[in-house]
């Protein structure tokens, strides 16, 4: 079955009668959403690149124009409705249509018949940069923003991004009409095949500059350093990254700017450890505290907040206080913060605050009358639990 193909027109979605700045407008804006590189892994959408460049390359030359619009596809593609095994050639197969440049150049790495075919002018996008930045605690929490410096290509000012020189134009290649490839015949008779490589004349970029862009050097682009203001969300972690669509390097061929990735590292604190959302905190307390209770002024990344501590708290108790735990990244609410009570046990005592001490433990029945009495109680003590 011969492959159906849509109508150029249709594929770009202009009239018949479109002049050659509303195809190119409507081609800029088609190649741009389908390109490859804003779509990775998108099979649909490479097809859709490939039919729209298709169509340009035609609908952008005058003759191929001139061409399809009498004839069809059938004018400006030899393929088309070529039945298969009807013409002559060789065995009765025409081979003159055939690109056995590419056929090989799938298998041996291109080297068959003059190189590769791959086009130079199409929409390109600019290079992706990378950045990193150091935040502290509490900016991660609440969010930032931090001023970063970097070097990257720009679109040239003086040429806007042509390449050729301000008042001066671009010419379109001879030898390949602006496609960017050419198409060689080789070998003979019923042996004729044929290659499409890259235009030597313009070196695939479809164009010649006569009178290059002093600024930039007929590239179009130059490298500049930039100070970019980054906006930190709150909520992000260590080892995280920010990513800046279209502050990367510039484009070329009208393609989109590359993207700038930040990664963010956080400074450890002080005081709060952190998993996720949750935020961790082990806070002191005395024996008193932790036997009578007491009121206490607990911190937090919000600053200090009041919480009452029951009588006979055990050490390594721990409550929670909620919602004073980091902001979620996605903007839906806030972790809580876990507070685990430590048991200060006093190292330096007077000889008054001991006996104090020993009273205590003789009127709770904890202190024995010698070590022996000491083992013989834990183990009575053992006894009575079972």
């Amino acid at each position: 079955m011969p492959e159906q193909k849509r109508d150029y027109y249709e594929v770009l979605g202009v009239a018949k009668t479109a002049s050659e700045d509303e195809l190119k407008k409507a081609y800029r804006k088609l190649a741009k959403k389908y390109h490859p590189d804003l779509n990775p892994g998108d099979k649909e959408a490479e097809a859709k690149f490939k039919e729209v460049n298709e169509a340009y390359e035609v609908l952008s030359d005058k003759e191929k124009r001139a061409k399809y619009d009498q004839f069809g596809h059938a004018g400006v593609d030899p393929n088309f409705g070529a039945g298969g095994f009807g013409g002559g050639g060789f065995g009765g197969f025409d081979m003159g249509d055939i690109d056995l440049g590419d056929i090989f150049g799938s298998f041996f790495g291109g080297g068959f018949g003059g190189g590769s075919s791959r086009r130079n002018n199409g929409p390109m996008k600019g290079e992706t940069l990378r950045a990193s930045v150091t935040i502290s605690f509490e900016e991660a929490a609440f969010g930032c923003e931090k001023e970063i410096t970097l070097n990257r290509t720009e679109t040239c000012d003086s040429c806007k991004g042509s390449g050729c020189a301000p008042g001066t134009t671009a010419e379109v290649c001879p030898d390949c009409h602006g496609s960017g490839t050419i198409r060689i015949q080789r070998g003979g008779g019923a042996f004729t095949f044929a290659t499409t490589t890259t235009c030597p004349k313009c070196g695939g970029k479809g164009k010649i500059i006569h009178q290059p862009c002093k600024d930039c050097g007929g590239t179009g682009n130059v490298r500049k350093q930039r100070k970019i203001t980054v906006s930190i969300p709150a909520g992000i972690d260590n080892g995280q990254a920010v990513s800046l669509r279209g502050q990367g390097g510039a484009g070329r061929n009208d393609g989109p700017a590359g993207d700038l990735l930040i990664s963010v590292t956080v400074r450890p604190h002080e005081f709060f450890k952190r998993d996720g959302t949750s935020v961790f905190l082990e806070h002191p307390v005395t024996f008193l505290q932790a036997t009578l209770g007491a009121e206490l002024e607990i911190p937090t990344i919000d600053g200090k907040v009041k919480w009452t501590l029951p009588a006979g708290t055990q050490p390594g108790t721990t409550f929670r206080l909620r919602g004073k735990g980091i902001p979620s990244v996605n903007g839906r609410g806030r972790g809580d913060q876990y507070v685990t009570v430590k048991v200060q046990v006093p190292t330096s005592l007077t000889h008054e605050q001991k006996e104090a001490l020993r009273a205590y433990g003789e009127a709770m029945g904890e202190i024995p009358a010698s070590p022996a009495d000491s083992v013989k109680s834990f183990f009575d003590k053992r006894k009575k639990k079972k």
